[in-house]
């Protein structure tokens, strides 16, 4: 792990909380909507560096981290060395992900594991060891960031979808497993951002194949982690902030699907 740059502020009156490719897209919403919120807030990136120190420079109180979650153990090693300097770190959110194009006609040995190995291993294991090691002044809260594919699955993203179904499984077993004042919670969200090479005009059509026919805002999954960061409802629940994309089936995901519609 490598420690990017100095907290802006010590954060040592402010419980901490640690999200996972924070640097952009929906983790980017989280951090900046926690450290709005009086939270010191850890922003951990790999490729989105800069981005993530420019985040951190414009919240109250934050800090960056940077490891490859590819890379076996670097996760649990961040998560250590975190817990015994983050006096009060009370959540970690791992909202890091890769989303490789593959379908159920092949099966890249190469792009599962490493999808298998960013998406569920490293997730669960920082978890475990967020739950073992991690100080915090009330109960400490996971919150793993899955996808609404894990209720309404299509055979797109392949290795990408297995790896979030496995990551969503662990949720009620480790929820079980926690302690008295422990929380393990998911977010399950739908299409929110462009993915790949969408267009503007193709991420507006495909972000309403849902239920209510709107888009869903990265602030919605942003409030969503501030309200299951209070620990009210039960562990081992998955909360779906996704317009109600998983109760429509579709055969194909909406990237294609919108595609297909202006053919």
């Amino acid at each position: 792990m490598t420690q990017s740059n100095a907290p802006s502020s010590s954060g040592n009156d402010r419980p901490a909380v640690l999200i996972t490719g924070a640097g952009k897209r929906i983790g980017a919403a989280i951090a900046r909507h926690f450290g709005e919120n009086g939270w010191h807030v850890v922003i951990h990136c790999h490729h989105s560096h800069g981005a993530a120190e420019t985040l951190a420079g414009a919240l109250p109180s934050a800090e960056t981290v940077r490891c490859d979650l590819a890379q076996s153990g670097a996760g649990v090693k961040m998560i250590e060395e975190l817990a015994t300097r983050l006096p009060d770190w009370r959540v970690l959110i791992n909202s890091a992900s890769i989303f490789p194009p593959d379908d159920v006609t092949g099966l890249s040995s190469k792009v599962f594991a490493e999808t298998m190995q960013v998406n569920a291993k490293a997730p669960v294991r920082m978890a475990q060891a967020f739950l073992r090691c991690a100080r915090a002044a009330t109960g400490r809260r996971v919150i793993q960031i899955t996808d609404q594919k894990v209720a309404n699955p299509n055979p797109d993203f392949f290795s990408y979808t297995m790896s979030k179904h496995a990551l969503a499984a662990t949720v009620p077993m480790m929820g079980m497993a926690a302690g008295s004042d422990d929380r393990v919670y998911a977010i399950a969200p739908g299409a929110i951002l462009p993915s790949h090479d969408q267009t503007a005009d193709e991420a507006e059509s495909s972000h309403r194949m849902n239920l209510l026919h709107r888009r869903t805002a990265p602030q919605e999954i942003a409030d969503t982690a501030l309200f299951l960061a209070s620990g009210v409802l039960d562990s081992g629940q998955t909360v779906f902030v996704d317009s109600g994309q998983h109760l429509v089936p579709q055969p194909r995901d909406v990237l294609y699907l919108a595609r297909e519609d202006s053919a």
